[in-house]
């Protein structure tokens, strides 16, 4: 049930090739550090920092720092903090992510959802309240990048001049 190898729930073939978005970018399938499967029903506290995919019943509460997957057969009855999810499947209680919320076909929410970005496809069905919160700013380095001596990728300090386009008679 736990830190299974993906190939050891992918019936389809494609689960495991399935990239999960998070943060603007896409994250393999692969990253999935804990699993519950389809037929397991588990009830309790979930903690964790990375990724979680559960396909099988969840009821209780879930707090993670990295991303939450949801299958498409999934049932979920749960307090939900994450850094983002991906669902497929049903949930049914409050979700907060501090990245963003994905509803694919055919998920369906029934809660609160509270998030700076939100995508929904079409065939997804969402009962309830939803709150776009302002996304969390990325801090940008302001120093300067510095180059040992004699790198060929050292900037150099003089710019060449431009040269006056030759006059033509």
């Amino acid at each position: 049930m736990w830190k299974q190898e993906n190939a050891a729930y992918a019936e389809d073939g494609k689960t495991a090739d399935r990239r999960i978005p998070t943060s603007g970018r896409t994250v393999p399938a692969e990253s999935v550090i804990a699993f519950v499967g389809k037929g397991v029903e588990f009830k309790g506290v979930i903690t964790y920092a990375g990724t979680v995919r559960i396909d099988g019943i969840f009821d209780g509460e879930i707090h993670a720092d990295g991303g939450l997957v949801v299958g498409p057969e999934a049932v979920i009855t749960a307090k939900i903090t994450a850094g983002s999810v991906v669902s497929e499947g049903t949930i049914t209680g409050d979700v907060q992510a501090s990245e963003r919320v994905t509803l694919l076909s055919p998920a369906v929410m029934n809660g609160s959802l509270k998030t700076p970005l939100l995508s929904i496809e079409e065939g997804v069905r969402m009962n309830g309240t939803l709150e776009m919160a302002e996304p969390v700013p990325r801090t940008v380095s302001r120093e300067p990048k510095l180059y040992p001596v004699g790198s060929s990728t050292r900037m150099s300090a003089k710019r060449e001049e431009e040269k006056p386009a030759e006059e033509t008679a």
